[in-house]
């Protein structure tokens, strides 16, 4: 569940770049409307499926609530989804030794 989260956590984190990065720009400078619905949706239900997700790997994993809301705020600052990356890495070997 931990390895699923992490890809989960990591195509999330795409998205959010993809929306500030290209979604946005194309928006606002090449006045292009309807990517940002597309990206902007797609993000949404990523994110849903991201808190859904880390609540549950939360409880399963042991994670202390500030552990969890760092996880929460990974999720909402453009980049922090590859920091999150290497720490569940961390985790995930520390499981399977």
């Amino acid at each position: 569940m931990l390895n699923a989260f992490r890809i989960l956590s990591l195509i999330e984190g795409l998205s959010l770049i993809t929306l500030f990065m290209i979604a946005m720009p194309a928006k606002y400078y090449f006045q292009v409307f309807d990517i940002v619905w597309v990206v902007g949706m797609t993000h949404g239900l990523l994110w849903l499926a991201y808190v859904v997700m880390s609540l549950a790997v939360s409880h399963k994993q042991n994670w202390s609530v500030m552990f969890w809301m760092l996880v929460l705020l990974a999720s909402v600052v453009p980049f922090a989804c590859f920091v999150l990356d290497r720490e569940l890495k961390k985790q995930e070997l520390e499981v399977a030794a």
